[in-house]
């Protein structure tokens, strides 16, 4: 409430401070604000904000970042030069992937600091040579890997298909599962999620059962027939309009018992009437399904021109199909299958 009132042009030229009680004019103040999430910053207070989108760091900024800033800083903080501890490429790359999940690079920042002690320590101690850091001693420094990623196999199921989802703390894989099996026509949403998500899904069922004879589902009996959507990762809240490409594909998949290939990954929204639509945070997206090892990407057609703006390097290695209906996707997402 008091933020509210600094930012009220129309009484902040006689602030008054809670603390000291005395008026402040704050009318000519820019105030600026940082935030890890606008979900969480009440409507009044977002009324007043103009709102800049700042995209987090990937993993190959953030090895330049520790390289020239993070780790100089620390080593000189901690008293040690290079003749105690070297940094690898390897070792800052599973530093950020395994023991950091942030947009920025503050707990990347820690560890470094983190392992720069115990480098000091060494030398107080009078060992010689410098600190052995490898990918596979930092367990031994920093304890067990906090985070681990999935990685796509060679293998193709029945129901279960790789969605791409944004967080605030970067991109991530979704492996989302359908079932269906005999009741009453029932529709059950697990795996914590938000109501953009659910309407999402009542909308890609909704259009399958619109489309039964062209998609030559006309012998089910959708009154007897339940559907089962799960995201595995159940106490993690998931929501966003992205994952609706990616539910129809998992309920497609279930219904006409077609298996989809680990390997594919999809992102976009999806309308009753069949049209995918555009997506954000596609550079975190496909970051998450490189690191994955998935490099064939279905996104929508109107995500096209974004490409322009990402990572040459990140763009290249992929191989990008755009949809701009559920058709679409389903070609790419079963070939020859369907």
């Amino acid at each position: 409430s008091a933020l509210l009132e600094a930012l009220d042009p129309e009484q902040n030229s006689t602030f008054t401070d809670n603390y000291v009680e005395i008026p402040f004019d704050l009318s000519k103040v820019m105030f600026i604000t940082t935030a890890n999430s606008m979900g969480s910053i009440p409507e009044a207070l977002l009324d007043r904000l103009e709102i800049i989108e700042l995209s987090g760091y990937l993993p190959d900024e953030k090895l330049h970042i520790a390289r020239e800033h993070l780790i100089p800083k620390q080593m000189k903080a901690n008293g040690v030069t290079d003749e105690n501890i070297i940094f690898s490429d390897e070792v800052i790359m599973a530093l950020s992937e395994n023991y950091t999940r942030e947009a920025g690079v503050r707990q990347l920042e820690r560890c470094i600091a983190s392992l720069c002690r115990k480098a000091a320590k060494k030398v107080v101690e009078g060992e010689e040579g410098p600190l052995e850091l490898t990918v596979d001693k930092l367990g031994d420094y920093l304890g067990a890997k906090v985070h681990t990623y999935h990685k796509a196999k060679e293998e193709a199921f029945t129901g279960v298909v790789t969605g791409l989802a944004w967080t605030s703390v970067g991109g991530v894989t979704l492996q989302i599962e359908a079932v269906t099996s005999n009741g009453t026509g029932k529709m059950n949403l697990t795996g914590k999620l938000g109501d953009v998500m659910k309407e999402s899904a009542q909308a890609a069922i909704g259009y399958i059962r619109s489309q039964s004879e062209r998609y030559e589902l006309k012998d089910i009996n959708w009154d007897k027939t339940d559907i089962h959507i799960h995201i595995p990762e159940g106490a993690t809240p998931k929501d966003g309009p992205s994952a609706g490409v990616t539910m129809a594909t998992a309920v497609y998949s279930s219904l006409k018992k077609l298996p989809v290939t680990q390997k594919i990954a999809m992102t976009g929204e999806v309308t009753l009437t069949g049209r995918v639509l555009a997506i954000g945070g596609l550079r975190e997206k496909l970051y998450a399904a490189s690191r994955a090892e998935i490099f064939d990407v279905i996104i929508p057609k109107e995500n096209e021109e974004d490409l322009k703006e990402l990572p040459k390097e990140l763009v290249d290695m992929m191989n990008i199909s755009f949809a701009e209906k559920v058709d679409d996707v389903f070609d790419f997402a079963f070939g020859e299958n369907r």
